[in-house]
């Protein structure tokens, strides 16, 4: 028997199965921005996996000085929140537009309107669903936290 010639459908299955064991992408890839706040904790900026990036809960922090805007008003800090969200984003040539979700969570859902108010400058033209949680603590005792999907295109 000659073992040297391969029936045609085996050699095409065998072709399949071998494809599938080409490299893959990453599972998952960090990003990492100096144009946001440093992680205070284990955990990164943002994670991208495939095509989707999961964004970590920024805080009102400078990311130049590394403080907390503690004594900033909600609308000042709402800004410096969603501007740090941008720089991260944008370390992986992303915009505010990619998000498909945010996550805000808020020491006091009274200041909810003025919140919102500039959550809405931000996200003109199709923004993203949204949860707004109250909660009695937030790292560092600020206001707000938000965290966020995006899609990249």
């Amino acid at each position: 028997m000659n073992t040297s010639r391969i029936p045609l459908h085996v050699a095409v299955c065998a072709a399949v199965a071998l494809s599938a064991c080409a490299p893959l992408e990453p599972h998952k890839e960090v990003i990492s921005t100096k144009n946001a706040p440093s992680a205070i904790g284990p955990y990164s900026q943002a994670i991208r996996s495939g095509s989707t990036v999961f964004l970590s809960g920024q805080l009102p922090i400078d990311p130049t000085t590394n403080a907390p805007a503690i004594t900033a008003s909600i609308e000042d800090q709402t800004k410096l929140v969603l501007d740090n969200l941008r720089a991260v984003l944008a370390a992986k040539g992303m915009t505010l537009d990619d998000i498909v979700s945010t996550q805000v969570y808020m020491t006091d859902l009274n200041e909810f309107p003025r919140m919102n108010a500039v959550y809405a400058t931000y996200f003109r033209d199709q923004p993203p669903a949204r949860a707004t949680v109250g909660v009695s603590r937030l790292a560092r005792d600020l206001k707000i936290e938000i965290s966020a999907v995006a899609v990249k295109r």
